[in-house]
């Protein structure tokens, strides 16, 4: 013969909360037809290993969806009022079943489960006022990103396609004026590149801080100081490799960052913009350390930016010494930029290909 497990309550004003005491429930069967609940399950109850059922009329009818979770100690059944309201009683029938007690872990009374909804409205409402205002952050961020990238990206793609023009019309010659046609474009976009490391610092774009200080610090470096204030270093041919190399690598990392704004993706310019560094980035390095190569003696013979020294001492601190000491860590960064940029391409691709799979 089948047994009753022991069955606790709660309600609030939508809902019904049933406990049924039964561990390692199997074969569960829950059927509901108006104000009734008919419940039949196998299981360990209060005397022990058996069948155990149970049927509830309740004071007001239920909706038919009922939704239920068994776990190793109970089962736990919610049922949801035809219409929302507080019930003085869980049964029509005023003497509650033997079976049934209150579950005073869930128990509230009515006034209880209005401040309970009152606090659930508020927590809502404060979610929904917070989304609001992320969604206006992301899309201003959005807009600003997309500006960005797309100013750097035609300024760079100017600065290349301007390059490539005169190498085809002046073949050789072209090296040997490119400070002079370039220049302000570029210290246009090496200046804006700054806003990068601002991006980084304070969270806008999820990408290392060290990694961005590095490559803008080094290139404004070269740029402004090394190329820019020496005006020897203005008619230089490796002033046209170290332009180019540039601009060749940032044509395809700003659309792609475009594309990321509103999460689109074109998958060859998604491989271009992780592999094209791979050759570039070093010849671009290796471009910049020969313009620094190159300036050391300008600057010992100019003493430009040397450091005057007591005249006890007579002499000066050369910037040149500073410039070797450069040279090392340039490459030290090239190995630190590399990682990253390996480490970002790795995971990328890798992300694709468990996705593919």
């Amino acid at each position: 013969m089948p047994l009753t497990p022991l069955v606790y309550w709660a309600q609030r004003h939508g809902e019904i909360y049933l406990r049924v005491e039964l561990t390692d429930a199997q074969n569960i069967s829950i059927c509901v037809k108006e104000k009734l609940l008919q419940f039949r399950a196998q299981g360990h109850g209060a005397k022990g290993q058996n069948e155990y059922e149970f049927s509830l009329e309740f004071l007001s009818p239920i909706k038919p969806e009922v939704s239920h979770k068994s776990t190793q100690r109970q089962v736990n059944i919610t049922v949801h009022k035809e219409q929302r309201g507080w019930w003085e009683r869980l049964t029509a029938q005023e003497r509650k079943p033997v079976f049934l007690a209150p579950d005073f872990d869930r128990w509230l009374d009515e006034s209880d489960a209005e401040m309970e909804i009152r606090e659930k409205e508020e927590k809502r409402n404060r979610l929904k006022a917070s989304r609001h205002e992320e969604e206006g952050f992301v899309s201003l961020k959005t807009v600003y990103l997309f500006v960005y990238n797309l100013v750097q990206f035609l300024g760079f793609s100017w600065i290349f396609v301007n390059m490539t023009v005169r190498l085809f019309i002046f073949g050789q010659d072209s090296l040997y004026d490119t400070f002079h046609t370039i220049s302000d474009v570029m210290f246009f976009c090496q200046i804006l590149a700054a806003a990068e490391v601002i991006n980084a610092a304070f969270g806008v774009v999820r990408t290392g801080v060290i990694p961005t200080v590095i490559q803008v610090v080094g290139r404004n470096f070269v740029l402004f100081i090394i190329i820019g204030s020496l005006e020897e270093m203005h008619n230089q041919p490796v002033v046209f490799f170290v332009f180019y190399l540039w601009s060749s690598i940032e044509i395809f990392r700003y659309p792609f960052y475009m594309l990321g704004c509103f999460n689109t993706e074109w998958k060859t310019l998604t491989w271009l913009r992780y592999t094209i560094w791979i050759p570039l980035y070093p010849l671009g390095v290796l471009a910049e350390a020969v313009a620094v190569v190159q300036s050391i003696p300008i600057f010992d013979e100019t003493k430009l930016l040397s450091i005057p020294l007591p005249k006890a001492l007579g002499t000066s601190i050369s910037f040149s010494s500073f410039l070797y000491i450069y040279l090392v860590l340039m490459f030290l960064g090239l190995l630190i930029n590399f990682r990253h940029l390996y480490k970002q391409r790795k995971k990328r691709f890798r992300t694709k290909k468990r996705k593919a799979n």
